[in-house]
């Protein structure tokens, strides 16, 4: 994702505010604004979350808006929050770990990268890649249990659930679903399907970061295209775009990336969380990634793997778009020396 001054073929420079790499950055500041701003993005787009859980452990399908409206009719606005509180909580030092990891290895990778001779698109391309792998496994190791938790509270006492969500417990609470998951499962159930959450949004976040520096920068580069041809033919052409300009790439840039992203990587979503939610999808009450699959096609084919696309993809997209501009306006404010970065 770089934001330096992007060039393309046609002569067309496009002047953008400098990148702000790792170095620039105030830490504390950083991680104490980002906290902040990615849990109030979280609590905007919480009910949406919810939507695509409750649709994928469902035994039959059924449209958003139905399901929606009988979340309102039989557990009111609160049931659009379910387990929220735990999710919250997990938010801030999973964002801690996964931005951490994302700047300290987009920076060092980017490095390497252009040492080794890559044009400054396929650097970036894959320091992008490399950094959203790496902050997608560092925050998973958080993430795990709260997902976990979290969407065990989303489906309790949901009308038209799997029959395995009916748990033996009634939780309480998150503190009191942690507590019950551990005395019955131990440790290892808190980071059920942990493994497939690693495949799942490893590969979902190189895919996405990669697609977003491509997308960011073939956007520039129509926009460069429109403005030599508005320009006429002579000479090189320089655009210097205001805030709001570089604000709207960002996000159509991460709209485009998020729509890429669920539909490659929706199947082992929708198999992640029947594997953390669901109790008895395998031979003993144990869930498995085969008996899951098995019961999937059997419910529905091979489309049941994609319930919850509609609001997934809505999610990534709204959520992507929120973060990538939220992430690029904490690392201005973050920085050492903002008189250096000021927007153009």
């Amino acid at each position: 994702m770089s934001l330096g001054a992007a060039e393309d073929d046609s002569g067309t420079e496009i002047h953008l505010p400098a990148d702000i790499d790792w170095e620039m950055l105030d830490k504390s500041k950083f991680f104490f604004l980002g906290a902040g701003l990615f849990s109030g993005v979280s609590g905007m787009l919480y009910p949406i979350v919810v939507l695509k859980t409750r649709k994928q452990v469902l035994v039959k399908d059924m449209p958003c808006i139905k399901l929606g409206f009988s979340i309102l009719k039989h557990e009111g606005f609160r049931g659009f929050y379910k387990g929220f509180g735990t999710s919250l909580m997990g938010t801030i030092p999973a964002r801690a770990l996964y931005m951490g990891a994302l700047e300290m290895t987009k920076s060092n990778v980017g490095f390497v990268t252009v040492k080794m001779g890559f044009s400054e698109a396929k650097a970036a391309a894959i320091a992008n890649a490399a950094a959203g792998l790496s902050a997608a496994m560092a925050a998973q190791l958080v993430w795990t249990p709260i997902d976990v938790v979290s969407q065990r509270l989303m489906v309790q006492g949901a009308n038209s659930a799997h029959p395995s969500t009916l748990s033996a417990f009634r939780y309480n609470g998150g503190i009191d679903a942690f507590r019950k998951i551990i005395q019955t499962d131990g440790v290892c159930g808190l980071y059920r399907g942990f493994g497939i959450s690693i495949l799942t949004y490893a590969p979902s976040n190189a895919v996405w970061w990669a697609a977003y520096s491509m997308a960011h920068r073939a956007v520039w580069g129509g926009i460069g295209c429109y403005c030599l041809k508005k320009e006429g033919n002579g000479g090189g052409v320089g655009f210097t775009p205001d805030s709001k300009a570089v604000v709207a790439v960002q996000g159509l840039s991460a709209a485009m990336a998020s729509g890429f992203s669920a539909v490659v990587t929706m199947p082992l979503d929708t198999i992640k969380t029947r594997l953390q939610v669901l109790d008895g999808e395998g031979s003993n009450g144990k869930p498995s990634i085969v008996q899951t699959i098995k019961n999937l096609v059997k419910e529905g084919g091979l489309s049941a793997c994609y319930r919850g696309l509609g609001p997934r993809w809505a999610s990534m997209s709204m959520s992507a778009t929120t973060m990538i501009t939220t992430y690029e306006f904490l690392k201005r404010l973050s920085t050492k020396n903002q008189d250096c970065h000021a927007m153009g």
